[in-house]
C-alpha cells in the first residue's frame, strides 16, 4: 500500500473514531452527548412561516417595516435573530447594542450609518458588524426595499438601546 493511500486510510479511521467518541449523536430521534451518558436537549426546528410577523414599532422605525422572528435566545446562549424587511425609504432609529450586532443583507438595497460617519450603501451578501455601544442606524435605499437578518446577543437581559429617530436630512446624506 503506498504512503498516500495509507495516510488517507489512517485519517479516515481517526476521524471515524473521533466521531464515535465525542460530540453529540442522534439515536432514535433523540440527541445524546456521546461518552457521557447524559441526554442533551433536543433540536428545535422553527418551520418557515410558523412564526407570526409583526410591524416594526413606529417609535423605533420610520416608514413601513416588517419583523419576522427567526430564533429567540435559548440558554446558555444569549443570541437572537430576526429578519427585517424595510420598504423603500424606511429605516430604524439611531440605536446601540450592548454586545454588538451582525447584519446579513439578503435582498434589495439599503443604507447603514455609524454616528459621525458617512452613509454607506449595503447590498445582498454584505455582512455588517457593529461593535458594542456603537450608535448607528440601518434601512432601505430611497427607491428600493431591503431585507436583512439581524443577530445580536443580550447583555444583562437587553440587546438594544433605542435613541432618537434618523431625520430625513441624515437619511439623505
Amino acid at each position: 500500500m503506498n504512503t498516500t493511500v495509507m495516510t488517507a486510510s489512517l485519517l479516515l479511521l481517526s476521524a471515524s473514531a473521533i466521531a464515535q467518541t465525542s460530540g453529540p449523536t442522534v439515536a432514535q430521534g433523540k440527541a445524546t452527548a456521546a461518552g457521557t451518558g447524559a441526554a442533551a436537549q433536543e433540536m428545535v426546528i422553527a418551520r418557515a412561516g410558523s412564526q407570526a410577523s409583526s410591524k416594526g414599532p413606529a417609535q423605533y422605525f420610520t416608514g413601513s417595516v416588517r419583523v419576522d422572528p427567526l430564533f429567540a435566545a435559548r440558554a446558555p446562549s444569549t443570541a437572537a435573530g430576526v429578519a427585517v424587511t424595510f420598504e423603500p425609504g424606511a429605516r430604524s432609529a439611531w440605536h446601540t447594542h450592548p454586545a454588538g450586532q451582525v447584519l446579513i443583507v439578503s435582498a434589495g438595497a439599503g443604507r447603514v450609518q455609524q454616528w459621525g460617519g458617512a452613509v454607506q450603501e449595503i447590498r445582498p451578501g454584505d455582512v455588517i458588524w457593529t461593535p458594542p455601544g456603537v450608535k448607528h442606524w440601518h434601512g432601505a435605499a430611497a427607491t428600493t426595499g431591503m431585507t436583512h437578518i439581524a443577530i445580536q446577543e443580550s447583555l444583562g437581559g437587553k440587546n438594544v438601546e433605542w435613541m432618537e429617530k434618523v431625520s430625513d436630512e441624515q437619511y439623505r446624506q
